[in-house]
């Protein structure tokens, strides 16, 4: 099975899910930015990788926006040269509006991942040749004010079968893609890969690490991010 119809098969049973405040608004980007997650899939996410990024959630900012895991709006249209389709969705919070690819807004966090790949690769598909970028949770959820609320911030009668379905969402693609590494883009993500491939880990049939978020929220982050993941990468053993 490709990997584009492994994604393309959770969208119905994301739609299936409700959740309560101080959730005001979800986005699917996988549902009204599909035309633009389809192409990311269809040109970088064929064969085998050597590691799986493991990023949490879509940022208001990048994947909301564009379709695409950290989607900075100008990396995606000037470095990984894509073009799409971004519908509105049926349920748009004011203060959030989704503009796709015309959005000025720019998120920090994936300038700074997709940079550093710019920086290192120097081509997309250098860079893809041997990782792939995904998300966690598909979905984004808003509070009333607009404010990002992430995944971990749920009730647990709403975040367990939510990830549930993220787990088995996450075992699919990396049957798809075999990596040698699934490294998660901060702790979160970590700490899924850890519960979710538990019996592999131990087993030494898969290897995991860590990087650090390059949020800016994170002040370490914001003191040189890019030498952050090359040291992290350095001391996983992974060339870059």
């Amino acid at each position: 099975m490709s990997l584009t119809n492994v994604i393309a098969g959770v969208v119905p049973k994301l739609d299936g899910m409700s959740f309560s405040p101080p959730v005001a608004c979800v986005y699917d980007p996988l549902d009204y930015a599909w035309d633009m997650h389809r192409q990311y899939l269809d040109r970088f996410g064929r064969g085998r990788k050597q590691v799986l990024l493991l990023g949490m959630n879509p940022g208001p900012f990048g994947m909301v926006q564009t379709g695409v895991p950290f989607g900075e709006v100008e990396a995606v249209r000037s470095w990984l040269g894509l073009r799409g389709v971004v519908r509105r969705p049926a349920n748009e919070h004011h203060k959030r509006p989704i503009e796709g690819l015309q959005s000025t807004r720019s998120e920090v966090s994936g300038r700074r991942l997709w940079s550093w790949a710019a920086q290192r690769f120097v081509t997309p598909m250098r860079f893809f040749r041997r990782f792939f970028v995904h998300n966690y949770c598909p979905l984004a959820f808003l509070t009333e004010s607009g404010a990002n609320l992430t995944p971990d911030k749920l009730k647990k009668t709403e975040s367990e079968p939510l990830f549930a379905l993220c787990d088995g969402l996450l075992r699919d693609v990396v049957e798809v893609l075999r990596p040698d590494w699934v490294v998660g883009i901060g702790a979160f993500a970590e700490q899924r890969i850890t519960r979710v491939f538990a019996v592999e880990l131990q087993r030494g049939e898969l290897r995991c690490g860590r990087i650090p978020h390059p949020s800016p929220a994170s002040p370490v982050a914001n003191k040189g991010w890019e030498q952050l993941a090359d040291r992290a990468f350095g001391d996983l053993g992974i060339a870059v």
